[in-house]
């Protein structure tokens, strides 16, 4: 059995409706969903859903032309980086499916999607055509406000759609990549520099950890500020290695952490690396978890 993830972000977390509006969408298609996650301080929203990959493309084509109904960028404003009504549209394989053949599914995605409702696209991940475009925050780097810009720059020509900013709508990357994970590192201070601070020794690009991608945000709701990260090989860089050198850092400004938040969903495999570490059980495996037995409803 071939099975398809897809993880579409949304640039709207305020408005409760917007959620109906895209269950009712994805109620129409014969696709599994698993998870809506909104977030008011970053304005943001992301559905996880999967199925049989020709089932989930029809189903991120529908949702997203109704998010881009339901959202104006020109009036948007958030604490995440954003630069379209629909931000992001990366697929998963998960069973059955090779990387190559979710790349074809993106791709084609992305050219009918940036057809359809004239809008710029650009390609990530593993659907890239070029490796400059492979990160999501260089693709990102300027936001919505700066896209104008960027796509007068001959660097920058899409790769699917006009070379012009669709004023309500914004750009959408879209890509291929294996599972992600998304959390959220809560802090105990409302000095958002110190949040900065511990994300960029945190991140890659800061000289931190190789698979890592990190901001610090404030959290207005809670009078918090976080170190929000995506983990893009969980293989490789684990979740409580993410987590500790976060502590680690915010030891160095006498700061605690206060929680994390996971966004979105996680493969039951990810949870081994932070059960052997956190329990002091080496080897530990998901297969020693009773449900890892029990057949899906």
């Amino acid at each position: 059995m071939r099975i398809l993830q897809c993880v579409p972000n949304f640039s709207e977390g305020r408005s409760p409706s917007f959620v109906r509006e895209l269950t009712t969408v994805l109620a129409q298609f014969p696709v599994k969903l698993l998870d809506v996650s909104m977030n008011k301080d970053h304005n943001r929203a992301d559905v996880t859903f999967f199925g049989a990959p020709d089932a989930v493309e029809a189903a991120a084509m529908a949702l997203a032309g109704r998010a881009l109904e339901l959202i104006d960028m020109r009036t948007h404003k958030g604490s995440h980086p954003r630069m379209g009504a629909v931000d992001v549209v990366p697929f998963v394989p998960l069973r059955g499916m090779t990387m190559a053949e979710a790349v074809e599914i993106a791709r084609h995605f992305g050219r009918t999607f940036a057809e359809k409702h004239q809008i710029p696209v650009f390609f990530y991940e593993e659907a890239c055509t070029t490796e400059a475009r492979r990160s999501l925050a260089d693709i990102r780097r300027g936001e919505y406000e700066g896209m104008r810009r960027k796509l007068q720059d001959p660097a920058w020509i899409v790769d699917a759609g006009p070379q012009t900013l669709n004023e309500k709508s914004g750009v959408t990357a879209v890509g291929a990549r294996m599972p992600l994970i998304a959390v959220n590192v809560n802090l105990h201070t409302q000095d958002v520099e110190i949040a900065k601070k511990i994300a960029d020794a945190v991140r890659h690009a800061g000289g931190g950890l190789r698979f890592v991608r990190a901001i610090g945000l404030r959290v207005e709701d809670k009078g918090i500020t976080q170190v929000s990260m995506n983990l893009m090989n969980y293989h490789k860089t684990p979740i409580h290695r993410a987590v500790e050198l976060v502590k680690i850092e915010a030891a160095r400004y006498g700061v605690s952490v206060k929680g994390c938040d996971l966004v979105g969903m996680i493969p039951i495999e990810a949870l081994e690396e932070v059960v052997s570490y956190y329990l002091q059980i080496p080897g530990f495996t998901s297969k020693q978890i009773i449900e890892y037995y029990i057949p899906p409803d």
